[in-house]
């Protein structure tokens, strides 16, 4: 996987996507004081959709259709247990800051999703 020229696509992507989920989590949580769990989850299904184009276009190069775009939030399903319950864990049992547990949240499922993204939007 580490010498897989799309993996590191995957992750600069990923990074973009990363920031782009930070940005709206800080805006739900900090500016519109959503709870930190529902910041999270906008947060996460919104930048779905960024992440559903950018890895079309740049990781996979393949052109979407609705019908990957339909089964692209499938392959986050992984995503979004494992950076909701670090997510949790962090807040809760480490009294960590929640503006800092996402990020935190964000390394653990990337192999997961990579392999599962693939399987999507890579097929014909």
């Amino acid at each position: 996987m580490l010498t897989d020229r799309a993996f590191w696509k995957f992750i600069v992507v990923g990074v973009m996507n990363t920031i782009n989920y930070y940005i709206l989590y800080l805006l739900f949580s900090s500016v519109l004081h959503f709870n930190y769990l529902e910041a999270h989850f906008l947060s996460f299904f919104i930048s779905i959709i960024g992440s559903f184009f950018m890895n079309s276009y740049f990781t996979y190069k393949t052109k979407p259709t609705l019908k990957k775009f339909l089964q692209f939030p499938l392959t986050s399903i992984v995503n979004i247990a494992i950076s909701t319950a670090t997510i949790y864990l962090s807040v809760q049992f480490f009294h960590l800051p929640d503006t800092v547990a996402p990020i935190i949240a964000s390394v653990f499922p990337i192999p997961f999703t990579f392999l599962v993204t693939r399987m999507v939007l890579a097929k014909p």
